[in-house]
């Protein structure tokens, strides 16, 4: 009997590991297809076409052209990056820009944006549509704001054509794309989406929000920022809409890519290890010394890899940073961000030079060092929708300290003394958002690590945890087939009184 055809699925996101990356977006993208490919599922991927995704494809091929798309000419190239196939929307009037992909050479958004994306999305909803044979799609997967307005293409354009079923993945809900009315004549909507039960949001327009109207499933990257975000605390003035919608809603935990996060076979550790050769990791602490500027020391070394903001609860860090290190601790961090927290960083280094180090900026190869060589990692974020790090310190027996919040709360295992007597504990998680807060998780963390056996075997339980996408490939997988097999009815009328 011959094997089934695989499932194709379009996914539309505005970046993708390794060729662009801003944030943990890109990680999920890049790592989807090969994990959704041992599901039976094959991952197609549009993406806007930067300079820096042109210049890394592999055989691209023109399957459409568009001589106006939003101002210009446009073409729809049809690539490969290694195993991964990608389409590409190739329209330098909007995308011909190096850098960051949404931000301006001053760090403000690119005025366009609105323009920018819905190009994006009404290229994916032509592909939906099958109005490119090159690849004709069994459902459409969007990602975040950027490609939110592709169910709603698909609603208000769709008309007689085939109807696609569509998921739309929020990553982090606090960005929503939301623009000034002025820019509705560009969108190439029908004036009758722009109301409450479309497209309008406050008298602007709402790209998440029209995705959040009409996608079929909505998910969300854990189960409990699923819960979170239905709540007027989490949901970040959506939370009507995502009530309305809750029936669709559901949350699938990311997943790490544990073919690029080895520690066994890293190229940017100093000694590469795995659970039963952990004392070699002590060569990477001494690495990350050496690279911060700190002298040899044995005491906890913990580490922050992270946009450098409030949202991540760096600023309670700082505040806290003089008390972490009274108690014994030291940090390193690596990171960019608000520049008062930048500042403050930067002072506690300065008043404690052999006890505190930071680097501003990204440097993925001393991402992975910190997470080889620090003993523990910090994550106080106020909310996180899944995280990464914390998934990348459990790879490395790097512990993890993190908040009881979203994915950090889905992810970790509190060294309670259950968990601890169980040997399952994985990390240490905690409540208090506030300085003392972060101070007391700090201190339990040190009380761990003077127990050389404990804190040992809380390693080796991060180390054997499952941090990688096969199970959640295969929730995203049973989702895309129930979607497919019988599609439901997209949302209408108003949930907002």
């Amino acid at each position: 009997m011959p094997a089934a055809a695989p499932l194709r699925v379009l996914g539309v996101a505005s970046e993708m590991f390794p060729l662009l990356k801003t944030g943990g977006l890109a990680d999920v993208v890049g790592a989807l297809p090969a994990a959704l490919a041992r599901c039976g599922v094959e991952l197609h991927t549009l993406l806007p076409g930067h300079p820096a995704v042109l210049a890394a494809l592999t055989g691209p091929q023109v399957v459409a052209q568009w001589p106006d798309w939003f101002g210009g000419p446009a073409r729809l190239l049809a690539a490969r990056h290694g195993d991964t196939p990608l389409l590409v929307l190739d329209a330098p009037h909007l995308h011909a820009r190096h850098g960051n992909p949404y931000l301006d050479a001053t760090g403000r958004d690119w005025p366009d944006n609105p323009v920018r994306y819905a190009a994006l999305a009404l290229a994916a909803a032509q592909l939906s549509w099958g109005e490119v044979p090159a690849f004709v799609p069994d459902l459409v997967h969007a990602h975040d704001w950027q490609a939110a307005l592709v169910p709603a293409y698909q609603h208000y354009l769709g008309a007689g054509r085939r109807r696609l079923p569509s998921v739309l993945t929020i990553h982090n809900l606090a960005f929503q794309g939301h623009f000034e009315a002025e820019t509705w004549p560009h969108l190439r909507l029908p004036d009758i989406a722009f109301a409450i039960e479309g497209l309008e949001y406050h008298g602007g327009i709402g790209f998440l929000k029209a995705g959040l109207q009409f996608a079929d499933a909505i998910t969300t990257v854990s189960p409990t920022y699923a819960r979170e975000i239905l709540t007027p605390a989490g949901g970040m003035g959506l939370d009507a809409m995502l009530r309305w919608r809750a029936a669709a809603v559901s949350g699938i935990v990311n997943g790490l890519d544990t073919t690029a996060w080895s520690p066994a076979d890293d190229p940017h550790l100093a000694q590469r290890y795995d659970a039963h050769t952990l004392p070699r990791r002590e060569a990477n602490r001494r690495a990350v010394e050496q690279a911060f500027g700190l002298p040899p020391d044995d005491s906890l070394l913990l580490c922050m890899v992270s946009r450098l903001t409030a949202q991540k609860g760096i600023d309670l860090v700082a505040a806290a940073l003089d008390g972490i290190v009274a108690a014994g601790a030291r940090l390193v961090v690596l990171g960019t961000g608000d520049a008062a927290i930048e500042a403050a960083l930067r002072a506690a280094a300065a008043r404690h030079p052999t006890r505190v180090a930071l680097r501003i900026g990204y440097d993925e190869g001393l991402s992975h060092l910190l997470h080889g060589g620090a003993d523990a990692i910090l994550v106080p974020s106020r909310f996180e929708p899944c995280g990464l790090t914390q998934l990348s310190g459990l790879r490395y027996g790097c512990v993890p300290v993190v908040s009881r919040v979203g994915g950090l709360a889905d992810t970790v295992i509190d060294a309670n003394h259950a968990a601890l007597a169980a040997g399952v504990a994985t990390g240490i998680v905690f409540d208090e958002l506030s300085p003392q807060g972060v101070l007391q998780a700090v201190q339990r963390c040190l009380d761990l690590h003077a127990d050389a056996p404990r804190w040992r075997a809380l390693q080796l339980a991060g180390l054997r945890s499952e941090v990688g996408w096969r199970a959640s490939a295969a929730e995203y997988a049973a989702l895309y087939r129930r979607l497919v097999a019988a599609p439901p009815p997209h949302a209408s009328g108003s949930p907002l009184p």
